[in-house]
């Protein structure tokens, strides 16, 4: 009887953990993705554990960025965009900017993450029917189609509540599955331990990966739209500490997921030379090391990922145009039926002209970095700001991670235009 109690106590407070995250949901929502394990998993067949450094540094300063992004909401109750707008003299230009070359990058991505989702789903149709072999291309557009039409409609729920409980059982699913992975396949500790020594693999595509990496982990959208799903959760000033816990729960585990991803695809697929450049590889990173149950497995982490990324992706359009013009998002507006509707029809390009999706999404994160140092000066900028301030005065240590981050980020810019002007 005892044991009995104890198990479901321990089960209870498990599930009131998980339940009890508060907006760092929609961080790791955005930030793994499809995008995000697709980048890990080339890497780690590619490059072993070599790129763990600038997964720890991006993770670092994503939970800089988050908590400082969180704070400035609770301390003023103004969201980014908005203030950006109202406090500064180009202002309306770097809002704009910054909306046009997010909204770019998440639509693009939501391309790659519907054809790697449609992709998974036929592969594991395709195992039970061999008769939908001879139909791949309308197989995975219908598919694409069902899930797209599917959460354009659950979209339409509009309840910032019903959003959050919906990610949690995807990024539930997801971690499981990758821990599950990672004692199938594992790397060597002394790789593990090298790939914290910063170095940039000296291949042709090395640049872009790195570039990838930080564009998938440290998500300008995860940042601009904490302040909105802070207000959405209902804190007030008086959450600061609980908006600083889940800030830094939030990067920690995408550090120890994404980590986890990319050691999972070092052991399997590194060691054996062996690289990913279509969806059936990603699947294929686990059936030698460990027989067809780990395959399910990783192929229910991955699809999780995926689906765990298209709603943050269909709302991130309208979430900043509402930031930008009120502060304020109206999930039942007209204006948001109708940008959810059209990114809905971008997200089905990519599966309806039979694109790889993996080059999709390696693409679109490298795209996704140029915004960053506009979105880590603007919050720069506004905690200088004493007439926005007031008396709230920020810690040396969080200007001191800000700055490090700018730094980063320009860095990696330049690195991913030197890039782009490779491929």
């Amino acid at each position: 009887m005892g044991t009995t109690t104890k198990k479901k106590s321990f089960f209870k407070k498990t599930l009131a953990l998980i339940l009890g995250f508060g907006p760092g949901i929609f961080a790791i929502g955005y930030t793994i993705g499809t995008g995000s394990v697709t980048s890990m998993i080339v890497a780690g067949s590619k490059f072993g554990m070599q790129l763990l450094w600038v997964l720890l540094l991006s993770c670092l300063f994503s939970g800089v960025l988050i908590f400082a992004y969180g704070n400035y909401a609770l301390l003023t109750g103004e969201t980014a965009l908005y203030s950006f707008k109202k406090h500064f003299k180009y202002g309306k230009l770097l809002a704009i900017l910054i909306i046009v070359g997010i909204t770019f990058g998440q639509w693009n991505s939501l391309m790659g993450i519907l054809g790697i989702s449609s992709n998974i789903i036929y592969e594991i149709l395709s195992i039970n029917f061999e008769g939908l072999l001879a139909y791949k291309y309308e197989s995975v557009l219908l598919i694409a189609t069902i899930i797209i039409i599917t959460f354009y409609l659950l979209m339409l729920v509009g309840k910032y509540t019903f959003f959050e409980k919906v990610l949690i059982i995807f990024v539930t699913i997801m971690g499981f599955s990758f821990f599950l992975s990672f004692f199938f396949v594992q790397p060597l500790p002394a790789d593990v331990l090298k790939g914290l020594v910063p170095t940039i693999p000296n291949v042709t595509d090395g640049k872009m990966l790195v570039a990838a990496f930080v564009g998938t982990t440290m998500a300008s959208a995860t940042f601009l739209s904490r302040p909105l799903f802070v207000k959405g959760k209902g804190w007030t000033i008086s959450n600061l500490k609980q908006q600083k816990r889940d800030a830094i729960t939030a990067a920690v585990l995408i550090f120890i997921i994404s980590g986890a991803i990319m050691a999972v695809a070092t052991g399997a697929l590194f060691y054996d030379g062996k690289g990913v450049s279509n969806v059936l590889d990603m699947a294929n990173t686990l059936e030698p090391a460990a027989g067809k149950w780990a395959v399910t497995i990783f192929f229910f982490g991955a699809l999780s990922a995926g689906l765990s990324s298209i709603f943050p992706c269909l709302l991130i359009a309208p979430l900043l145009i509402a930031d930008y013009q009120s502060g304020t998002l109206d999930t039942n507006s007209k204006q948001f039926r109708i940008i959810t509707a059209i990114a809905c029809v971008v997200a089905l390009l990519g599966p309806a002209f039979g694109a790889n999706p993996i080059e999709i999404q390696i693409l679109s994160q490298v795209f996704n970095v140029f915004v960053l140092p506009l979105v880590i000066l603007g919050i720069i900028l506004i905690l200088k700001n004493k007439k926005i301030m007031k008396n709230y005065r920020t810690h040396l240590g969080v200007y001191i991670g800000l700055y490090a981050a700018l730094f980063f980020s320009l860095v990696i810019s330049y690195n991913g235009i030197i890039a782009l002007l490779d491929y």
